[in-house]
């Protein structure tokens, strides 16, 4: 796994369309119920933002008897070196994984397979340079974070324990990595001991959501609908990409969790 690109150079991804089950997604917070035209759109816009970035995307058919499919990224794991179907916290998707095992077996040399009895949502998962954060989470548990952290040895990497703030669903929900060197975070994780030796962006009061970017190559993807945080990011030198989000921040949702991202090496 070891590799001299950043951990943010793209070149492939596999999205999942939504399905009109969407409008029954998960969701901690009652903000209101999304429409499933108003899903599609901005997974189709994300999905173009891919595309622009210079990722090439396979785009996986929705399944009806999942609501959150689309949120590919919490049941597996992709690296360059293989991949790793985890086991999601929430029993009614712990079966999309099964739905992953051909696409990712045709797609990667190595599939790995979490362990029962422990959980692990993708969610919870941030690759940086110095190895794999796993936060503990009401979906991530600490058995399924030992299971994870030796299935990624198998794949040639490294990973730790984090530990994400009461009240937040998923660590990416509160922290995201901007560069090799940076993180942006929400003030209750800005602290987080998993983050020492980076140099730490806060997003401003009110604005929590907007912690939950996507670095993808040159550009940063991030919510359009808080303008502190994307006047702040400019102001710190990065492209920014602002995408709407307001649809799948009802259900619990922000931009790293519609794809699965890697970088596929060519013969």
């Amino acid at each position: 796994m070891s590799q001299t690109r950043s951990v943010y150079e793209f070149n492939s991804a596999i999205v999942r369309e939504p399905s009109s089950s969407v409008v029954n997604g998960l969701r901690a917070n009652d903000r209101g119920g999304p429409t499933y035209e108003g899903v599609k759109a901005e997974h189709e816009a994300y999905i173009s933002a891919l595309r622009n970035a210079g990722v090439a995307v396979k785009v996986l058919p929705p399944l009806e008897i999942f609501p959150d499919s689309l949120f590919v990224e919490d049941p597996a794991l992709v690296f360059t070196s293989g991949a790793i179907l985890l086991r999601p916290g929430t029993p009614s998707r712990v079966d999309e994984t099964v739905e992953l095992i051909p696409v990712l077996r045709d797609m990667f040399e190595t599939v790995l397979e979490l362990p029962a009895p422990g959980q692990a949502d993708g969610g919870d998962i941030m690759y940086t340079p110095m190895g794999v954060l796993i936060g503990l989470s009401a979906r991530t548990d600490r058995i399924g974070a030992e299971a994870l952290i030796a299935c990624i040895g198998k794949l040639g990497g490294k990973a730790q324990v984090a530990e994400t703030p009461k009240g937040v669903l998923h660590f990416k929900t509160a922290s995201s990595l901007l560069d090799d060197e940076s993180v942006i975070s929400t003030a209750a994780l800005a602290d987080a001991a998993a983050f020492n030796g980076f140099r730490r962006i806060v997003v401003p009061e009110g604005e929590e959501p907007a912690a939950n970017v996507l670095r993808v190559n040159d550009v940063v993807f991030a919510s359009a609908h808080y303008p502190r945080t994307l006047e702040m990011l400019d102001k710190e030198g990065y492209r920014v990409v602002p995408l709407k989000t307001v649809e799948i921040e009802k259900i619990d949702a922000g931009l790293s969790c519609m794809s699965l991202r890697w970088y596929r090496e060519t013969k």
